[in-house]
């Protein structure tokens, strides 16, 4: 199985299975001398990490990352880079394999099931294996280091839409996000994702969500045209997590509807002598490079295909059957991929940055 691999001078590749003894990556292309720890990396871990309500999948997993290579004590005593590749480790705790012997002929429809036995002719019905959504803790690891090579951009990520809920943009709040288990930016639309989800999950079914990645901070001139656009890795970068089936960058799929004069981002001189956007319809983003402004990118994310509700399907001898998904899974697996799509979008934005400075190194 190849291209487990993403990036170009920030390169990660990713390992394990979802009840293998354990998932990881290994990043390659991180500067030298950036202080890292284990804490560095545990909080965004802890942000994506199962069981913590109701509302994700009970599997009980801590996500303790180990730091297997990559780093050295400098003359200070503090743990650095060393500018090698950083492998990081994080076990698998609390596989219940058993739950997936009912099914283990069965394709389930909507998941990689069926796709990975057409192409390889073999699967890892155990959670799905590389397809499983645990795949995502390694990604999110590797984001922590992309954030230090970073310095001065934010990544935050929000859920904006629930199934048919959709929050009050004019509620917004960056601190409610971290007071409720949804990511939610609007505190009353938490409620209503509570109530809703609840009624959904009692049902033995799922539902899909909408999520929205915004990074502050990113200077004008980091992107590279025509085929390395800021844009367009962003976008293939967040449509590579598990279960996303859209992207759009700004106003996205929105813009199609607008008028060249509503859609243009129309520009003043600022007080301070650079450029001052009256809009941000782009996203941030134009010819696929970074104007300076926020860059917004949102992703669409399917329902969970393992669900309770009886499905018609076929098995590996192509005989027509049923299938009932029991086990534990997300009734809403775009709750816990906020910290996933921040952390595509951190892998992405240093990679672009380390690839504008060689750039400029060479002028």
């Amino acid at each position: 199985m190849s291209h487990n691999t993403f990036g170009h001078l920030f390169r990660v590749t990713t390992f394990g299975e979802s009840h293998g003894p354990a998932i990881g990556c290994v990043v390659d292309g991180c500067p030298p001398l950036i202080p890292l720890v284990e804490a560095d990396i545990q909080g965004f871990l802890d942000k994506r990490r199962p069981g913590q309500s109701r509302f994700t999948t009970q599997r009980q997993e801590s996500d303790r990352v180990r730091i297997m290579s990559g780093t050295v004590a400098d003359r200070d005593g503090r743990m650095v880079t060393t500018g090698t590749p950083i492998m990081l480790l994080i076990e698998n705790e609390d596989q219940r394999s058993k739950d997936y012997d009912a099914i283990k002929d069965k394709f389930r429809p909507g998941h990689a099931d069926y796709t990975y036995e057409a192409k390889y002719g073999i699967r890892d019905h155990r959670g799905g294996g590389r397809s499983s959504a645990r795949e995502t803790a390694a990604r999110v690891a590797a984001g922590a280091i992309a954030r230090k090579v970073v310095p001065g951009v934010t990544i935050r990520g929000a859920l904006v839409q629930m199934g048919t809920k959709i929050i009050d943009r004019a509620s917004w709040d960056w601190d409610e996000v971290d007071r409720n288990p949804f990511f939610s930016p609007d505190a009353k639309a938490a409620g209503v994702f509570e109530t809703y989800l609840d009624a959904i999950r009692k049902d033995g079914s799922s539902i899909g969500a909408v999520l929205e990645i915004v990074a502050a901070g990113v200077p004008a001139g980091w992107g590279t045209p025509l085929y390395g656009k800021l844009d367009a890795e962003i976008a293939s970068a967040l449509m590579s997590i598990n279960a996303v089936k859209g992207v759009e960058i700004g106003d996205g799929f929105a813009t199609a509807a607008l008028t060249g004069e509503e859609n243009a981002d129309e520009m003043r001189m600022g007080n301070d002598g650079q450029p001052l956007f009256l809009s941000n319809h782009a996203g941030g983003i134009v010819g696929g490079i970074a104007t300076g402004q926020p860059i917004v990118a949102r992703f669409a994310v399917k329902p969970t295909s393992s669900i309770l509700k009886p499905r018609l399907t076929i098995d590996r001898d192509g005989a027509q059957t049923e299938i009932v998904t029991k086990g534990r899974h997300d009734p809403c697996v775009g709750i816990r991929a906020v910290p996933v799509g921040e952390a595509m979008v951190a892998c992405v934005l240093a990679d672009q940055f380390l690839r504008h400075r060689a750039q400029i190194a060479a002028r």
